[in-house]
């Protein structure tokens, strides 16, 4: 009896592996640098992932770009790609953006247990709750943008709330594009933004 019911677990594991594990969803963002597997994390961060594939099911992004990215010799404290619906190259950037859909919740990395490696997707904001459409993807670790960390005076950190599964490749080419010339955020706006081609859910 007990050699069957060893034998039965060990089949309904090898099916669990067969099937690929994880269950949380999964969205494919192609860019003209490449396309980029990015899986989301539901349990940890349900309002900021429930907000993301509202915009992903909306075709929000389709069209969108990735136009910032800094590193240490424009920003020497974090390591990141911005992309979404803003478009500060044409609109400059004093210019009011109003995204589609109300701004949420903050989730912090205290709360969520997910922190700014690299590969980490997590939401832009200015103050805590007005998070709505923007995102960066660490292209390194920053851990000042964790919950505590120094990158804002509020110390709640950013909402973390996937991860890139496949495609980091791309993250780094768009990382090390080239920049408009000038101080602060002007130096890290990309020169030739790069496009969002489309982004769905691949499960």
């Amino acid at each position: 009896m007990l050699k069957r019911i060893v034998a039965a677990l060990g089949s309904i594991f090898l099916a669990a592996c067969a099937g690929g594990g994880s269950g949380d969803p999964q969205v494919v963002m192609e860019t003209s640098a490449g396309d980029i597997t990015i899986e989301l994390y539901p349990e940890n961060a349900p309002v900021t992932v429930a907000n993301f594939l509202r915009y992903v099911d909306a075709g929000a992004y389709d069209g969108a770009h990735f136009y910032r990215t800094t590193r240490p010799g424009n920003d020497p404290m974090i390591s990141v790609i911005q992309g979404g619906l803003w478009a500060p190259w044409k609109e400059g950037m004093d210019e009011t953006f109003e995204p589609p859909f109300p701004a949420i919740e903050h989730e912090t990395t205290e709360t969520s247990g997910l922190t700014h490696e690299a590969g980490v997707i997590s939401m832009a904001r200015s103050e805590p709750g007005t998070a709505s459409s923007e995102f960066f993807i660490n292209a390194g670790d920053n851990p000042s943008l964790d919950f505590g960390g120094e990158r804002n005076p509020d110390g709640q950190g950013f909402a973390a709330f996937g991860r890139v599964v496949s495609g980091m490749d791309a993250v780094q080419k768009i990382h090390e594009a080239q920049t408009e010339t000038g101080e602060g955020f002007l130096g890290q706006i990309i020169a030739e933004p790069v496009t969002i081609k489309t982004v769905r859910r691949k499960k």
